[in-house]
């Protein structure tokens, strides 16, 4: 049985996650490798048509395109990625997010600012966590967990960065021009849990 037979065998009913996810990776696939090779990996990950945006998606779609997009291009897999979840933030900022609360946000000093962005992410996390947990640690730091996800392999190591791009342009547009987060690499490859920091330049 493939992997992507007994992935969908697997999931959890119910894992689903935003369309941008898919739309915004497939974006920067097709202006940093072409659209002949953005196809091939669409077809790798069994898409065969693109998200409306105006749904929710199966988290396996997400999890499939990175999963053959680091097959295809391991390195630039990193890139896409980080491209990618810069978009997927810029989406969220510009469509998700009320322009009050924006603009109160970025008013505040970060310490204030900060705490009320995070419970706002940890209330919405279902959304782009799919069938993983998200646990906030503090205004600064959170844990992303696929240990109870039943994957059958481990997502690439892009998707996690991806999480991490997606944070670093919430908090420099939201919070403070200087913020980058970054994922805390596990001392073992195979574990299925990423933590994160957000830190101030």
């Amino acid at each position: 049985m493939s992997i992507e037979a007994r992935l969908q065998g697997r999931r959890k009913p119910g894992a689903l996650i935003g369309p941008n996810a898919v739309l915004k990776a497939v974006e920067v696939m097709e202006e940093r490798l072409g659209a002949a090779e953005t196809r091939a990996i669409l077809l790798d990950a069994q898409i065969h048509r693109l998200p409306s945006g105006e749904h929710m998606i199966p988290e396996i779609e997400a999890l499939r395109l990175h999963r053959w997009l680091s097959l295809h291009d391991p390195m630039g897999a990193f890139v896409v990625a980080e491209e990618a979840g810069l978009r997927t933030a810029d989406y969220i900022i510009a469509n998700r997010i009320p322009r009050a609360v924006c603009w109160l946000l970025r008013r505040l000093p970060p310490m204030l600012a900060a705490p009320l962005l995070m419970a706002a992410i940890r209330k919405h996390a279902w959304t782009f966590i799919g069938a993983g947990a998200f646990a906030a640690k503090g205004a600064w730091g959170f844990t992303i967990d696929r240990s109870a996800a039943d994957d059958p392999t481990m997502p690439p190591d892009s998707l996690f960065h991806w999480y991490a791009a997606v944070f670093t342009r919430l908090y420099r547009e939201l919070v403070a021009a200087g913020c980058t987060c970054t994922v805390i690499e596990p001392g073992c490859e195979i574990v299925p849990r990423r933590d994160y920091r957000i830190a101030r330049a």
